[in-house]
């Protein structure tokens, strides 16, 4: 398969990333969205992207926008969705885009944790429909996950792996469809271990976020859990197991400290307070960390390229 069109749906919080990956790429990108304003400030959003990278923001000339779905799909190849989390909203796109895009276009929604089965599960032909998850922000992040689903053609597979592999993501195969596909569903587990850990007053979150950023965390970015495992020793990870697991948290709803919280108000940084206070100092300095990490991160890699 070639692709020398690419189309994107949504221009907002992923989507006009997404566009910046395949425009950076050398692709030609269609973004739609119906929201006029969101539009119009796509290009200085994705020029600012080039330039955080330390690219050459003449790439984003190969953007073009239409506020006219048919006219942004019709010629492309494949088409990435990134439209909000709701699945009537993305089976209604879907059954659009069948009737809008070529028949061998294929058809990709960026959702982070709706089953692709379901998101197709009305149309009369799945076989177009792939997962592709981008992280948060997609052009920071290398990581795509590329879910087949149930009745995804295998055929596609691939070259949508190779199509983004060529513009610098790191893209992966999820051969099967489950709920939260590989990422998060190893990021919640640690989630709900940590929340259990503070429930049941074992230590505080302060303490929890502590013990993964000067602990283990720092091995993560280079050693990825199973790699680890090979590296102690596969009978070392049994011998914790043996003991460990039976103790670890079961729950399989939230728990009640994460309702509690969410029930007082206390939503995280935007409001000071989550499973931690915040001053707007401290949330400002955290985004800023998070984000320079990122930055570096993701400028360093393109060097290295």
């Amino acid at each position: 398969m070639t692709f020398n069109k690419i189309a994107v749906l949504g221009a907002g919080l992923m989507g006009h990333g997404i566009a910046q990956v395949f425009a950076a790429g050398g692709k030609s990108v269609a973004i739609y969205d119906p929201d006029g304003e969101v539009l119009a400030a796509a290009p200085a959003r994705i020029r600012e992207i080039f330039e955080l990278l330390e690219l050459d923001a003449s790439g984003v000339d190969r953007v073009e926008l239409h506020g006219d779905l048919g006219e942004a799909v019709g010629d492309a190849d494949i088409v990435f969705e990134a439209v909000p989390e709701n699945l009537n909203l993305k089976r209604k796109i879907f059954a659009d885009l069948m009737a809008l895009t070529k028949p061998e276009a294929i058809l990709a929604s960026n959702t982070s944790g709706l089953p692709i089965g379901d998101i197709g599960a009305e149309l009369e032909d799945a076989s177009r429909l792939i997962g592709t998850h981008f992280w948060n922000p997609p052009h920071l992040v290398p990581l795509v996950e590329v879910i087949q689903a149930e009745r995804t053609n295998p055929a596609i597979v691939e070259p949508t792996i190779e199509l983004l592999r060529s513009v610098g993501k790191t893209a992966v195969h999820a051969k099967k469809d489950v709920p939260g596909f590989i990422g998060n569903r190893m990021q919640h587990a640690l989630k709900r271990e940590a929340i259990a850990l503070v429930e049941n007053g074992i230590c505080d979150a302060e303490t929890v976020d502590l013990v993964v950023k000067e602990g283990f965390g720092m091995r993560l970015s280079v050693m990825g859990p199973l790699e680890n495992s090979d590296l102690v020793g596969v009978d070392l990870t049994l011998a914790i197991h043996e003991t460990l697991l039976a103790d670890l948290d079961r729950s399989t709803a939230p728990q009640k400290l994460l309702r509690e919280t969410v029930d007082a108000g206390h939503l995280g940084m935007n409001v000071g307070k989550g499973f931690r206070d915040w001053t707007p100092e401290q949330a400002d300095a955290a985004r800023k960390r998070m984000r320079d990490h990122l930055v570096n991160y993701a400028r360093a890699r393109l060097k290295s390229s």
